[in-house]
């Protein structure tokens, strides 16, 4: 039974915990593998299937096959694409892309769910090395501002001041959350400040935390798919997540390798 599980948090137990940080541990590793073999050339869906038999290979399975009615392993979000980007068979990765991987992976009944943003091909473009640095700043920032005593909204905070120094758009319809036996659980973790505090952090909770911005502004749209959120303006968005756990005396970032 859970210490503490209520509508806008959960305290997870020490098990739990325990559980937790391996799933974690093994999604991180993963999200590594994964973005070592992109290459320019091979289509999403190619990409997906190699990252269903990673995972399958930690002896976890993947979070997101099914989640909802997701049709993938794990999303693969290109350029505009912001988020939950679905494999397909006639989509293909080419140099001069920005290719987000965002993994799920669970393990004995919890999960790890983890991501990053990366560039394909040679010299980056200027504008496109402002997006990944203030987009994995801007986690390291949120991430940073968390500690027990605290609230959400420290952690939102320090996610939009980072983005807004960077002058990018903060997406406001997708934001972190809860994470642990389920793959969403309370509180939501937005990447920008709202009127409410949100919950004190407290030991045993686990979130996370993953800036989702745009080089242009903040608007996106829903494709006709139903999944693959995109830039209204087409400029290109990165994504990096990481789960954290709330100690007694700080915080440990659960999917760092």
């Amino acid at each position: 039974m859970r210490d503490c599980m209520r509508p806008d948090f959960i305290i997870h137990t020490p098990g739990e915990i325990t559980r937790i940080r391996t799933a974690a541990a093994k999604a991180a590793q993963v999200r590594e593998h994964i973005c070592s073999l992109v290459r320019s050339g091979m289509t999403t869906w190619d990409l997906d299937e190699l990252a269903g038999e990673v995972i399958r290979s930690t002896g976890g399975t993947p979070t997101f096959l099914g989640y909802r009615g997701y049709p993938g392993n794990i999303c693969i979000s290109i350029n505009d694409e912001v988020v939950h980007g679905i494999r397909r068979k006639d989509r293909f990765i080419l140099n001069g892309d920005v290719v987000s991987i965002d993994v799920g992976v669970t393990f004995d009944g919890c999960v790890g769910d983890t991501a990053k943003t990366i560039f394909v091909g040679g010299d980056i473009p200027e504008d496109i090395t402002r997006l990944l640095k203030f987009t994995e700043s801007a986690l390291e920032c949120g991430l940073a501002a968390a500690h027990p005593g605290g609230y959400v909204q420290d952690i939102s905070r320090g996610v939009e001041m980072e983005a807004k120094r960077g002058h990018l758009g903060i997406v406001e319809e997708f934001v972190g959350h809860g994470c642990g036996t389920r793959m969403h659980e309370p509180p939501d973790v937005p990447n920008f400040v709202q009127h409410r505090r949100g919950p004190m952090l407290q030991p045993g909770m686990v979130l996370c935390v993953e800036p989702m911005l745009n080089l242009g502004s903040k608007k996106v749209y829903v494709e006709s798919d139903g999944w693959t959120v995109r830039t209204r303006d087409g400029e290109p968005s990165a994504h990096f997540e990481h789960m954290v756990l709330i100690t007694e005396t700080g915080t440990e970032v659960l999917t760092r390798v």
